[in-house]
């Protein structure tokens, strides 16, 4: 294990330190010191305190199909017992510019299969394959159950999703750093529709400007709506969907003001 040592504040106590994380400056500066860029170990820093180990029932979990897989959905409060105690890696499965911009403190980026302008080396694909892994992604879990369900199809064998997705992370002011840990995007919803036959594919957001993808499962019925958190765009930006069946381009406010489809 390779964890940086987290250094509380003697005035302060470590559980009021974790909304104190370089939010809004993007300067790099806080109240402990932060990991060298290019972590690939995964592992949050090493608190001087630490909870409890917080109790909780495995199949009581909500679970994603995804690829074959059952996907496991962790609450976020169990999640963040894991991360205080140092019991879990994390692998953010969105962008690289989302990546930058705020990430969990201590996880390395390792975007899902499918999301485009992916580095070209893995840091998770090194981990051993009995170590517990916790993917994230901000929609809140589609792009990081990708990445899980590959990960288990590749034998990794204690994998798990954040259920509620960075955003809510980021909320509660847990541990973050990036370029701007203080922003919160505007949310895009855009809805479609494409035939059934389809049902449990994969449609896809890209924004090929700045290399961000968003996913989502298409359901029974053929329909599908993503959810667009990505940085710096507006109503004007231009966005791909992506489905089995077509590819439709068009602005952000004209997608999110009707149904798409390949029409």
């Amino acid at each position: 294990m390779n964890r940086r040592t987290f250094l509380a504040a003697s005035s302060v106590a470590v559980a009021g330190l974790s909304g104190c994380l370089n939010r809004g400056s993007g300067s790099g500066s806080s109240s402990y010191p932060m990991p060298e860029d290019g972590n690939v170990d995964g592992y949050p820093p090493e608190f001087d305190e630490k909870p409890k180990k917080k109790s909780f029932d495995p199949s009581s979990f909500d679970t994603k199909s995804e690829g074959g897989e059952e996907v496991p959905l962790v609450p976020t409060d169990i999640v963040y017992n894991w991360y205080k105690r140092g019991e879990a890696r994390f692998a953010d499965a969105r962008g690289t510019k989302q990546y930058k911009t705020s990430h969990i403190y201590g996880a390395v980026l390792s975007p899902a299969p499918g999301v485009r302008g992916a580095p070209e080396r893995d840091p998770v694909l090194n981990w051993p394959k009995s170590d517990r892994i916790v993917c994230y992604c901000g929609c809140p879990h589609h792009l990081s159950s990708i990445r899980a369900s590959a990960l288990m199809q590749k034998g990794y064998e204690n994998v798990f999703v954040i259920d509620e997705g960075f955003w809510e992370w980021h909320d509660r002011d847990y541990p973050i750093r990036g370029s701007n840990t203080s922003y919160n995007p505007v949310a895009y919803i855009i809805s479609g529709v494409t035939d059934a036959a389809f049902a449990g594919k994969t449609a896809w957001a890209r924004q090929l400007e700045t290399g961000q993808n968003e996913a989502t499962d298409i359901l029974t019925d053929g329909s599908y709506t993503l959810e667009l958190k990505f940085e710096d765009v507006t109503a004007d930006s231009m966005v791909h969907i992506e489905t089995p069946e077509y590819t439709v381009k068009g602005t952000i406010g004209d997608l999110s003001s009707r149904v798409v489809s390949g029409e």
